[in-house]
């Protein structure tokens, strides 16, 4: 039986947001992988390695199904309050101490601590930081949000954005020069852009609910009448599609 859009809107304006796993989206929205396999690709290297950081690790669910082998010294860092909770309850069984961190720098750690820096879509990206964390001749090795982002949701809700208030983060064309001002060399560089399908509204809600920045001062009751239009929309379509992109980036440090 379909389900009206009070229905939907309920259910999914009521469900917890914490953490960074998305189950609650099986079956109400796709999102299509990088080719590469980042997770797969990291657990290959942190056996490799003495010591490693993770920057920005949500919940931990990434790092935690990159084990189950890890570095002696293995730390993750957090910015946002709730997910510390979770990290810890999942990460610290593992030998992975967690460290709350603010949102600028420094990084809470000594020069040349770490001989892996990783991260899987860090909230923001202090490459003079990562620098200086990693020992000489250490990688960093992460996967980050392209230059492509979400246009056509962010402007459904938003209007027309100008190009630099489109959250993307790592320009391909760019990235190489402010790493190297950093002290870093890129060996890989690789960039794919990926469709994002959504089949209800109720995962358009949830999605904003958890990525709160997508956009800012997002609300069931603020945007009511944006979301019933999306949500007529979407039962003539059968879904609603944007798209966003991913770089994954390994760089060494000199010496």
């Amino acid at each position: 039986m379909k389900r009206t859009f009070d229905e939907l809107v309920a259910e999914a304006d009521s469900v917890s947001v914490e953490g960074w796993d998305f189950s609650w989206l099986d079956g109400r929205a796709t999102e299509e992988r990088p080719s590469w396999g980042y997770q797969r690709l990291l657990r290959g290297r942190l056996p490799e390695v003495t010591s490693a950081l993770d920057i920005c690790t949500g919940g931990g669910e990434v790092l935690a199904g990159a084990g189950p082998t890890f570095p002696p010294t293995m730390a993750a860092t957090e910015p946002w309050l709730p997910n510390i909770a979770l990290a810890t309850r999942l990460l610290h069984p593992l030998g992975v101490v967690v460290v709350a961190t603010g949102d600028e720098p420094p990084l809470p750690f000594a020069d040349a601590a770490f001989d892996l820096v990783c991260s899987r879509h860090p909230s923001a990206v202090w490459w003079d930081e990562i620098a200086r964390v990693l020992k000489p001749g250490g990688t960093y090795f992460a996967q980050h949000v392209g230059a492509i982002y979400l246009r056509k949701l962010i402007e459904y809700f938003l209007g027309p954005q100008p190009e630099r208030l489109i959250r993307g983060q790592l320009n391909p064309d760019t990235v190489s020069a402010a790493v190297a001002a950093a002290g870093l060399v890129v060996v890989d560089l690789r960039y794919e852009q990926i469709r994002l399908e959504f089949f209800d509204i109720g995962a358009v809600i949830y999605f904003l609910r958890k990525l709160a920045w997508v956009v800012p001062g997002f609300s069931v009751a603020k945007y009511r009448d944006k979301l019933l239009k999306l949500h007529q929309q979407i039962e003539v379509e059968g879904t609603f599609v944007t798209h966003t992109s991913r770089v994954l980036i390994e760089a060494h440090k000199r010496g």
